[in-house]
């Protein structure tokens, strides 16, 4: 992420300065979206975590492509996203076949994530995805390898224009 305009107009001439601001802008414009979880049943898991954070409804939404069905439980400013396979060798499967239920992947929304992933490939994280794909919520999403984020699977997301600042 470059300097913004406003910060390179004042002519900062203290380089530690600078650099400070920069990582403040940086850090606000990343922000936890949510903890992915991976269930055997998401009608199960939705009626759990309904009571657990005493809300009324989970919307679920299918998505085809990575054969999954989601649920979002939103919570405070973040959200607990319950995923359940649709399909043997998807990989939710894959992972409660090996792993059992539990947190699959940690999601931080970007304003930009095609530059985010530039960065943080010229940082040396190993991107799974090179190229954002189309995820749930109407967001964009790319992960990185858990090898190279300390075993996370961290889950990278935009929103598209339609659904920014929108909540469902």
């Amino acid at each position: 992420m470059g300097i913004p305009p406003e910060a390179d107009a004042i002519k900062m001439q203290n380089p530690s300065l600078k650099q400070y601001f920069i990582e403040i802008i940086y850090y606000v414009s990343m922000k936890l979206s949510h903890v992915g979880v991976a269930v055997k049943n998401l009608d199960e898991s939705s009626a759990l975590f309904s009571k657990l954070f005493n809300v009324k409804h989970i919307p679920v939404e299918v998505v085809a492509d990575q054969r999954v069905r989601v649920g979002f439980c939103h919570v405070g400013d973040a959200s607990i996203e319950l995923t359940e396979a649709t399909s043997p060798d998807s990989p939710i499967a894959k992972f409660i076949e090996k792993r059992g239920e539990g947190v699959h992947h940690v999601s931080f929304e970007v304003d930009d994530i095609v530059a985010e992933l530039k960065r943080l490939k010229e940082e040396g994280f190993q991107l799974i995805d090179e190229k954002p794909r189309m995820g749930a919520g109407g967001c964009l999403i790319a992960f990185l390898h858990p090898k190279s984020t300390n075993g996370i699977l961290i889950e990278i997301s935009e929103r598209v224009e339609a659904t920014k600042g929108a909540v469902s």
